[in-house]
């Protein structure tokens, strides 16, 4: 969603944009064609590789971009280290990128066979392996059903703790196998989606991160600066939406119907009604970007 992106975020080419999810560096760098000699791009990804690789391909930008190897959670202290007290507009892909489910010795993707991790740092201590081989029955179960939304999630964790019992399970594809085994048939790709979702966001504590970047990035944020969020599954979508929608609220409920509601100031419009989803000519190209939707909102 490139063009939606540059035309939702890019409001004036002397500003200071930070792209939160850097990847491989391909909004980055149509962000970057866009500003001028004043202006800046602020590039953060957890990803050590990620760095290099946007690194390369942003050289040609090199006296506009300052690319920050951390978690985006850490955006307060990462734009305070920077001096950075006012920036025009922040850009969030959520999920994995590209870069990494293609590098299948991350451990992301169950196409693979490759060591558990899943880590976006890979200096945090907490991976795949961890998760799938120490965690509880029920806390699995949790964890398959709330963050992948899958309903078989009891039986997959049961199968899951068995198998483990034999031998830890240590690679991607046999944790794919454990999963097929309970699905099988025509949903076992579906459901092996939701499984390595669930299982990458409790690695990464995405969903909190989420809610804690959106927060933090507020007071930074220039009059007329926008945010511009791609979510790819209900759950990151719900949590932008309600914070565009608290945000955007002239009042706050009294929840009560004899007592009239509280009068607030506005923080953000928001200028996507509805989530913009990519055309059909993306979808055709780019099957990952069938389940994007973007958000964007401006301070107001």
């Amino acid at each position: 969603m490139l063009n939606e992106v540059l035309e939702h975020l890019v409001t004036t080419a002397d500003g200071i944009y930070v792209d939160g999810t850097l990847g491989g560096g391909g909004h980055a760098e149509k962000i970057c064609e866009r500003l001028s000699e004043k202006g800046m791009l602020i590039g953060i990804d957890a990803d050590a590789d990620a760095i290099n690789e946007a690194g390369k391909r942003l050289h040609r930008f090199k006296n506009n971009v300052q690319l920050v190897n951390d978690n985006t959670a850490h955006i307060a202290d990462i734009l305070r280290t920077q001096h950075i007290s006012t920036v025009h507009g922040l850009l969030l892909d959520l999920g994995v990128s590209s870069f990494q489910l293609d590098d299948a010795s991350k451990g992301f993707s169950f196409r693979g066979n490759e060591r558990l991790d899943m880590r976006m740092d890979r200096r945090q201590s907490l991976d795949a392996y961890a998760v799938v081989n120490s965690y509880e029955e029920e806390e699995l179960a949790d964890v398959i059903f709330h963050y992948g939304e899958e309903r078989l999630s009891r039986r997959i964790a049961r199968k899951i703790v068995y198998r483990r019992e034999a031998a830890p399970i240590e690679t991607t594809g046999q944790l794919a196998s454990i999963v097929e085994s309970v699905v099988g048939g025509k949903f076992a790709v579906k459901s092996l989606a939701r499984v390595f979702q669930a299982i990458r966001i409790e690695v990464n504590d995405e969903l909190h991160r989420l809610k804690s970047i959106l927060s933090d990035s507020l007071g930074y944020m220039a009059d007329g600066g926008r945010i511009v969020v791609i979510s790819y599954h209900s759950l990151e979508d719900r949590i932008v939406k309600t914070f565009f929608n608290e945000c955007a609220a002239t009042t706050i409920p009294s929840g009560n119907k004899f007592q009239p509601d509280t009068p607030r100031i506005p923080e953000l419009r928001i200028i996507t009604k509805k989530p913009l989803e990519a055309t059909e000519e993306e979808q055709k190209n780019n099957p990952r970007s069938r389940s994007a939707k973007l958000r964007a909102a401006e301070r107001i």
